[in-house]
């Protein structure tokens, strides 16, 4: 099976400026491709998964991959897929922001002997003179065809700022420098960025001339993956710090059973022809087998085979009654919080940070979704003697083992 034959069958491709040149160049190892990641936090999260895991999954097959880091677009913010202009950040804030991303990524990608690179199109963006630009890249630009894109129609009626209707310059500026700096043959990107990922491949054309050759490819359900990531809680980072590798395997675990495969597909590197023999025949208790399969191979790419031990083994003291709780995430009170050795069950579970506020908590409570113990939990005003180690439950997917410290 060919390595482009793989992405189809694990369904990660939508649409294709030049399918067949684009397959040559993908099974031949010759792609040198750019995925762009705006640093708008300090933390990639799940949404950025499938680009990630793509990127592994091309580089393993001999194909050169660019990370380009939004340095420069990120100060102005992509239109794509949303209702408001995105709030400013400051050029030390995307510094940070850029700092961690590149650290989180080599978990996930090969920068050594130039098997790939990471650039930051602030590096070109910032230094470009506005007149030079207009003359040199926006006479290439139609604003009715660009007006015309979902993107900008969407953001007309709300208000759509001028600096927002620059972004698809920006980007398709990104994709020409890329070209002519680093060989660059080929993007990718979400559905979400399919007009501004045409406007680079015209962009290369137009200027360069019939002989100069770009591609793109999007990928199926990277806007969908976004909002995958997305709790009620919010995000679920890949930073072991915002969202713990036991927290990440659970979030993963509990999946919908409709989404198991899908995701085994597009996320890990089970082998294909498994995973659709899986599907022949799931149901009932397969779906648990598969999700925890799913979980175990995502929070061992990201956190470690380490990691993912102790998260499945924990899983398992919670939910299999095995009695080993070496490995539950601990939440450690401070004495000082407690009285004569007891805690209000609110400020507990504030404490151990399985309630965001008091408030939240009384009605987790009022709603019986708490257990101490084993034992549920029905008065918010209960007092909890913290002896020794006690497990507090929130529903059937969160829990801590606290201990006083």
């Amino acid at each position: 099976m060919t390595t482009f034959e793989e992405l189809k069958r694990r369904g990660l491709l939508a649409q294709l400026t030049d399918e067949k040149e684009i397959e040559e160049l993908v099974n031949a190892g010759k792609a040198t491709f750019y995925i762009g990641f705006d640093p708008t936090a300090d933390s990639l999260h799940v949404g950025h998964f499938m680009a990630l895991c793509l990127m592994k999954r091309l580089q393993m097959a001999g194909n050169k991959p660019i990370v380009l880091i939004g340095g420069g677009t990120a100060m102005i913010g992509d239109p794509s897929g949303k209702t408001d202009m995105r709030k400013m950040m400051t050029p030390e804030t995307i510094q940070h922001n850029v700092d961690c991303f590149k650290k989180q990524m080599s978990r996930f990608i090969d920068f050594s002997e130039d098997k790939a690179i990471i650039v930051n199109n602030a590096d070109w963006l910032m230094k470009l003179n506005y007149i030079e630009l207009l003359r040199d890249v926006g006479a290439h630009f139609s604003v009715n065809r660009m007006l015309s894109h979902e993107c900008y129609k969407q953001r007309m009626e709300r208000g759509l700022t001028f600096l927002e209707f620059n972004y698809m310059i920006m980007q398709s500026y990104d994709f020409l420098e890329l070209f002519q700096k680093y060989g660059c043959n080929m993007q990718f990107g979400g559905d979400d960025q399919w007009a501004n990922m045409l406007g680079g491949t015209e962009l290369i054309r137009r200027k360069l001339g019939k002989d100069a050759y770009a591609m793109t490819i999007t990928l199926l359900l990277n806007s969908e993956g976004k909002k995958m990531g997305k709790t009620e809680k919010g995000a679920v980072w890949l930073d072991p710090e915002k969202t713990s590798p036991y927290e990440f395997f659970q979030y993963w675990r509990n999946v919908a059973d409709a989404d198991v495969i899908k995701c085994l597909k597009m996320l890990t590197f089970v082998p294909v022809e498994q995973i659709e023999e899986m599907e022949k025949t799931m149901e009932g208790a397969q779906f648990n087998a598969a999700k925890e399969l799913l979980a175990y191979e995502l929070t061992k790419l990201v956190h470690g085979e380490e990691e993912a031990e102790k998260a499945k083994a924990a899983a398992k003291a919670l939910f299999g009654g095995s009695g080993n709780d070496a490995n539950m995430p601990v939440a450690e009170i401070d004495s000082a919080d407690l009285t004569d050795g007891a805690i209000g069950l609110l400020n507990l579970l504030v404490k151990s940070g399985l309630a965001p506020s008091v408030s939240e908590a009384r009605r987790l409570v009022q709603q019986g979704g708490i257990t101490v113990n084993d034992e549920k939990m029905t008065d918010p005003k209960a007092m909890i003697k913290l002896e020794g180690e006690t497990i507090v439950r929130k529903g059937k997917k969160a829990f801590k083992k606290c201990i006083v410290k």
